[in-house]
């Protein structure tokens, strides 16, 4: 029995040496399913980045649907005459007799407009957290904030620094000011200016600008700016405000170097910091810690110094002034309780959207997922070259190219939309998602409500057609027909409307 059972296996055995199973094997157990294997993973890895880019353009127009209907709430629903309550130490009321109602009403219409240009800086403050710039000192979004309160108190109490609100308060590195330097702040930059006395400040800045007013350097700096701006920048269509330190741009994309177009110059990276390194710590040891005209701007390593300061979430704070300009609104019975509802969803979704969008921008691709794919995958293209030699000869070269191509193209694509918040190629169009909500919210305030009979009765209106061709003036003028019957009138009214459905029927396409 064993006899019989070891010639069946010996026969076994030559049978399948002398098929092509023995030849191919190798090739089909370690790398035919390892391709399977990687690209499965790759394919995983691609999907879960785009899923990321989809949900940020889902959220973004959310943003976009919540910006518009909030405006329409304060722009229409919040009426602009209103009968004014006198409290008690209150500078801001307006005695309606002295003023007049034109008075209260183009205050009322400045109040409606700030709130919805706060409302069009939510989304430009959120396009620069998402790409890690804080603060607000940006040409696009200081404009639209830079009336908001900036310490606790007005004036501050004790000290004017402790008392700055976080809103105000920004990463980046603080500019040197020497003896009366304030007033060379603007010059330092090109793009702002010293703040004006109707801007938030202390007296000593506020005596400064008073003075540059009255030689004149003011306004010509103010049409400088103007002149330099690009007509082609949303940002141009914003008022020059002044400013008491530098404005960035509006789009601050990193500088492209020489790696971003040979990534393999990487691998020489660490030598060229190395030798930086040294070199600075020679020339500061040889001038005694310091170069000339140099100060204490940058570290050991040559980087640029960042202010120790309380970092804050510029669009949770405009969230919250808007609150609190609705709790205002409901005090006062300026808004009514259905729309008050409206405003309090629209501005919790505004927060929702952001959370989402920092969940989506702070959630990566475990790092221990990406290494171990990068390291099978480029161990999978160096040995693959070895395999196919003796079936492609020649053609291996361009064959292990265009394998490397397809599998590390779309390793890379994953590595790119990842995060679709920054400034690549292929990333979402944040500035363009902005321009459109400035320009809806534009549009907005551009209407201006008016009363409904003003133009619903008017001769090009034809509300009965086809049934009925008159203009709304016609059928109200002319009593003698049968809509004004008591008895015929509604009836005849839907008999007309009826005529329209089935004359509309009719014209199927």
């Amino acid at each position: 029995m064993v006899t019989k059972q070891h010639a069946f296996v010996k026969m076994l055995t030559k049978k399948i040496q002398a098929t092509v199973l023995n030849d191919i094997w190798p090739e089909t157990m370690f790398f035919t399913l390892i391709a399977v294997m990687l690209g499965l993973v790759v394919s995983f890895r691609t999907s879960s980045a785009y899923d990321k880019f989809s949900e940020g353009r889902k959220l973004w127009t959310s943003i976009n649907l919540v910006s518009r209907n909030l405006a329409h709430v304060i722009w229409v629903h919040i009426l602009n005459e209103r009968k004014v309550k006198k409290w008690p130490n209150d500078e801001h009321a307006i005695n309606t007799p002295a003023d007049g109602r034109s008075a209260l009403m183009l205050k009322t219409v400045i109040e409606k407009k700030s709130m919805i240009n706060l409302v069009q800086a939510f989304s430009v403050a959120v396009k620069h957290a998402l790409r890690g710039e804080a603060g607000i000192f940006y040409e696009d979004l200081y404009p639209l904030v830079c009336f908001l309160p900036k310490y606790i108190s007005e004036p501050p109490m004790i000290d004017h620094k402790a008392d700055v609100l976080p809103l105000w308060q920004a990463n980046v590195l603080d500019i040197p000011v020497e003896d009366g330097g304030l007033a060379n702040l603007g010059s330092a930059s090109g793009q702002t200016i010293s703040r004006t006395m109707s801007s938030p400040g202390d007296e000593k800045e506020k005596d400064i600008a008073a003075e540059r007013v009255a030689g004149g350097d003011l306004v010509k700096e103010l049409a400088n700016v103007k002149h330099h701006r690009n007509r082609r920048d949303q940002e141009h269509i914003l008022p020059v405000v002044a400013c008491d330190r530098p404005l960035k741009p509006a789009r601050n994309p990193p500088k492209t170097t020489l790696y971003d177009y040979i990534p393999i110059f990487l691998i020489f990276k660490p030598f060229i910091w190395l030798v930086r390194y040294l070199y600075r710590k020679i020339r500061s040891d040889k001038y005694g810690g310091l170069r000339p005209g140099h100060d204490h701007a940058r570290d050991t390593l040559g980087r640029k110094r960042k202010a120790a300061v309380v970092e804050s979430s510029v669009p949770l704070e405009i969230t919250l002034f808007l609150s609190s300009y609705l709790a205002w609104l409901m005090q006062n019975d300026y808004i009514n309780a259905t729309f008050a509802s409206t405003f309090s969803s629209a501005i919790i979704s505004l927060q929702d959207a952001m959370a989402n969008l920092d969940r989506i921008r702070g959630t990566p691709i475990p790092f221990a997922y990406q290494a171990h794919l990068r390291i099978s995958m480029w161990l999978y293209l160096f040995f693959l070259p070895f395999e196919i030699y003796s079936s492609f000869g020649y053609l291996t070269i361009p064959a292990t190219a265009f394998g490397s191509f397809l599998l590390l193209g779309f390793m890379e694509i994953g590595q790119e939309i990842e995060d679709p918040f920054g400034y690549d190629s292929n990333d979402l169009n944040l500035d363009e998602f902005c321009a459109v909500i400035q320009r809806e919210l534009a549009e907005i305030t551009a209407h201006a409500p008016p009363d409904p009979r003003s133009f619903l009765f008017e001769s090009r209106n034809h509300p009965f057609a086809p049934a009925d061709v008159r203009s709304a003036k016609e059928m109200i003028e002319n009593v003698e027909h049968e809509y004004h019957g008591p008895e015929t009138g509604l009836l005849s009214i839907r008999r007309t409307l009826l005529g329209s459905y089935r004359a509309t029927a009719l014209h199927r396409v």
